[in-house]
């Protein structure tokens, strides 16, 4: 499964807008295209938007290639500042751009026009998260050895409709599943864009992955039967010593975890850290319009004219998460030493 797709030198979006029911593809010609998708929640995960953006900025060195290299070089910058605009908060957007500007500055020193050094880099993105989601699950599998007929509870998307392939927390899901150890997934519905109702479930579903669909307050309740064994969420940006913003939701499933007693991780790769913030309240936090709440589609929730609150992140104390699963291994109850000392270990450059 897919949602990115760059053929022949064509890049098409799946609107997930539209799913379950409709499989429709959003062409884009250049990156304002691109960022009105990426702001529009045509494409939407955090290594999704980050993939995407980095065609984006492909695209429109092709279509601005009349420019002479000093002109298309200002005009690119003012590109890869929209793209960067499109959502503050998912730091993955600002590691591809930062790899792309890499990628320009590179090409000053080689043969190979800009265009085509943008269009590699924006291809090997692609293909390493794939490498990376998959490697995520590998690591996944390391915390529940020995553990068969794992429940399994989830939050949002974080499947391939949300990565270049595979998945960060549903990654681990599969790989659970892949090596017999899972017997379910609980999955929140994610209010109010429904994105565990309608793009979890429907991968899920597609992989015949055994599942059960609950809404945002019944975790709660689940939990209190003794029917979770671990929660595994995705995450948009840590922090330094943990801290984790994911989407609106995450945090309440954290404290339900901790008092219950039941193992909370989260799964992401290494570009998901901002090792600049030092804690999560540094995290710029989205909001979106109150409309989103209160209607759904076309339909009309609320009264007309009632106003909503609608933050589309909520930020994670480190204290609160078991364990974080990334490519390289599972960072145990993170804080700054661990994460710095992991960090060191890998030898990983971060701002």
């Amino acid at each position: 499964m897919k949602s990115i797709r760059f053929v022949d030198g064509k890049l098409e979006l799946l609107d997930q807008r539209k799913l379950p029911h409709q499989t429709v593809w959003i062409p884009c010609q250049d990156a304002s295209d691109v960022a009105k998708a990426i702001r529009d929640m045509v494409v939407r995960g955090a290594p999704a938007i980050a993939t995407a953006a980095a065609y984006g900025l492909a695209l429109e060195a092709r279509r601005a290639r009349h420019l002479g290299d000093s002109d298309l070089e200002a005009h690119l910058g003012r590109a890869l500042e929209t793209l960067l605009q499109s959502r503050p908060t998912a730091v993955n957007l600002r590691w591809a751009m930062t790899r792309m500007e890499q990628a320009l500055t590179a090409q000053r020193r080689g043969t190979s026009s800009i265009e085509d050094a943008l269009l590699t880099e924006a291809k090997a993105i692609d293909s390493e998260d794939v490498a990376t989601n998959q490697s995520i699950g590998r690591s996944g599998l390391s915390v529940f050895s020995g553990r068969t007929a794992l429940r399994v509870l989830t939050h949002c998307n974080t499947g391939s409709l949300a990565t270049s392939g595979y998945g960060t927390a549903l990654g681990v899901i599969r790989s659970l599943y892949a090596g017999g150890q899972l017997q379910s997934v609980w999955v929140d519905e994610t209010r109010p864009y429904l994105q565990g109702a309608r793009l979890t479930a429907y991968e899920l579903q597609e992989e015949r992955i055994p599942y059960q669909l609950i809404t945002d307050s019944t975790a709660a309740y689940v939990m209190q039967q003794g029917w979770v064994d671990a929660v595994i969420v995705g995450a948009d940006r840590i922090a330094r010593n943990g801290d984790t913003a994911n989407k609106i939701g995450t945090y309440a499933l954290a404290v339900l975890c901790t008092y219950h007693k039941v193992p909370f991780y989260v799964a992401a790769p290494w570009s998901t850290f901002d090792l600049g913030l030092n804690t999560g309240q540094d995290i710029p936090i989205e909001s979106r319009s109150g409309e989103e709440v209160t209607t759904l589609g076309d339909t009309q929730l609320a009264p007309v004219g009632a106003t909503a609150l609608h933050v589309a992140f909520d930020v994670t104390p480190h204290e609160l998460i078991t364990g974080i699963i990334t490519e390289h291994s599972v960072i145990v109850h993170p804080d700054t030493t661990s994460i710095l000392a992991e960090a060191e270990r890998h030898e990983e450059a971060f701002d």
